[in-house]
């Protein structure tokens, strides 16, 4: 495990991931849209390292937002199917309507932050009444944002494992994009209730 984790090592690695060709580069962040237990973080970091700064976020960008909009398209053509409703649980129902009535600002903050769901996001988006056109707009932009983050911080692994300045920067970094993400998911979580419970009483009092 030592000797794997050399710095030798780590540029074979990185040498041996390039070799695949920008074709594996493209299909894992792709997939990951599908499989969100796969690290997309790793992936955008490979690809960064092993075909640029520039090339590595462009090969990442496209293929996690032509994937997450595959998954927006599947779940709104089959949104009305039985299949989709049964496994759309109440509270999903909720963030549904909440997104309907709040339109797309919502959704581009939890598309730009690195540890969002973002299967989750797509699902509720595809099934919501966001027209496709802008929702494309939102995930294009979004994931610009936050590809080139991840990709500006471990585009140089050499670099980020022998500078302590920048790996502590790039840890804090990391670290407060977590925070950031947990704060506006609580957030949105006590938003969405209490819009939810507000329609609720204004549907009794009628």
């Amino acid at each position: 495990m030592t000797d794997f984790l050399t710095l030798d090592q780590l540029d074979r690695l990185t040498a041996y991931y390039e070799a695949l060709g920008p074709i594996v580069g493209f299909l894992l962040p792709f997939i990951e849209s599908f499989l969100p237990f796969l690290p997309l973080v790793v992936f955008v970091v490979a690809n960064a390292s092993a075909y640029g700064l520039l090339w590595g976020f462009l090969l990442t960008w496209t293929a996690t937002v032509a994937g997450s909009y595959c998954v927006f398209l599947l779940v709104r053509y089959f949104r009305d199917t039985a299949i989709v409703r049964r496994f759309t649980e109440k509270r999903l129902h909720k963030l549904i309507h909440w997104v309907d009535t709040n339109g797309l600002s919502p959704l581009f903050v939890l598309i730009c932050l690195p540890f969002t769901p973002s299967v989750l996001v797509n699902v509720v988006a595809g099934i919501s009444n966001i027209k496709k056109v802008n929702y494309f707009i939102v995930l294009f932009a979004g994931k610009c944002a936050m590809i080139l983050f991840i990709s500006y911080i471990g585009y140089d692994l050499r670099e980020l494992l022998t500078n302590p300045t920048k790996l502590i920067l790039s840890i804090v970094a990391i670290i407060a994009m977590w925070a950031i993400g947990k704060f506006f998911e609580r957030r949105l979580n006590k938003r969405v209730e209490r819009d939810f419970e507000a329609i609720e009483q204004q549907k009794k009092q009628q």
